[in-house]
């Protein structure tokens, strides 16, 4: 690249910098599930920490915050229900996809990280920086739709639940028949359902989870990496992360039975998963050990 060359990138740098949205929100969020072929734990760990975490996606422009949640083998055995359309989509049982990342994405700015992120990882798997043996259970950009907040508007927001310690984080996927039923859904969710489980305090004390992110699914570019599938459910799901104060082995009562509400609440709507996660220990291989 000549000198020439590089004033006119910077020079393309600072136009970009002058225009358009940088207000402070979650316009979107890459939530990938992954499970590494057997063997693979730790070196597919070692990708994850040290190159991939960075590279395939903190660099990016746009995307503000990031974390790397796991699922040991104790809390695999958790999930519900046994036959989930989530894991059965790539022929694995419910327990696949024992870790789980999240980014957001600024307002306003998906589409120019969606352009950035093909290509960065068009260039990675060139030059053999994208990891081979592992599976993608459920990965997929979506759309924010709304946050609910236990304590209202004391603690942290949804931007910072990616930076605060929070302690653990619980994936739930429902799906619906219709794009209108996954509306009434989300209006139930909001209103009623969410209020009534991070209820500030009750019987049995504070709910463990501060906050509640709800978001829907968005198509992937067709240029996509050949070994991300198409996403499900476009016009019919919708993806909740649960953040939680406390580990949530310790607090899992408070999330079973959301199979039974859900489809007494909507008719048409069916959870396909919900999946506890403890976050991971940056730079360790910390669980590694715990997975199967």
């Amino acid at each position: 690249m000549t000198d020439s060359d590089d004033a006119e990138e910077l020079l393309r740098y600072t136009e970009l910098a002058a225009r358009g949205p940088y207000g402070v929100g979650i316009g979107s969020a890459l939530i990938t599930m992954v499970e590494p072929l057997p063997g693979h734990e730790y070196a597919y760990n070692r990708w994850y920490e040290d190159d991939h975490y960075y590279a395939g996606a903190m660099a990016m422009p746009w995307m503000f915050a990031g974390r790397r949640f796991v699922a040991t083998r104790e809390l695999q055995l958790l999930r519900y229900p046994e036959k989930s359309a989530v894991t059965e989509a790539v022929d694995l049982p419910v327990t696949a996809g024992c870790y789980l990342s999240v980014y957001w994405v600024t307002q306003g700015r998906h589409d120019a990280h969606m352009r950035w992120t093909v290509q960065i990882n068009k260039r990675l798997n060139r030059d053999g920086r994208v990891y081979r043996d592992r599976t993608h259970v459920f990965t997929a950009f979506q759309q924010h739709v709304s946050t609910y907040y236990r304590d209202g508007a004391a603690g942290p927001r949804d931007i910072h639940a990616l930076d605060h310690p929070y302690q653990g984080l619980v994936l739930e996927v429902i799906d619906t028949e219709t794009a209108e039923q996954r509306r009434q859904l989300t209006d139930w969710l909001m209103d009623r359902h969410l209020p009534s489980r991070l209820r500030a305090a009750g019987p049995g004390g504070p709910s463990p989870a501060a906050m509640c992110t709800l978001f829907e699914p968005l198509p992937l570019p067709v240029d996509r990496m050949s070994y991300v599938k198409p996403v499900d459910g476009t016009d019919t799901r919708l993806t909740l992360l649960w953040f939680l104060q406390q580990d949530p082995r310790s607090c899992w009562d408070a999330f079973t039975g959301l199979d039974g509400e859900v489809a007494g609440a909507v008719p048409g709507a069916r959870v396909e998963l919900v999946a506890p996660f403890l976050p991971t220990l940056p730079g360790t291989d910390a669980y590694v050990d715990e997975l199967r």
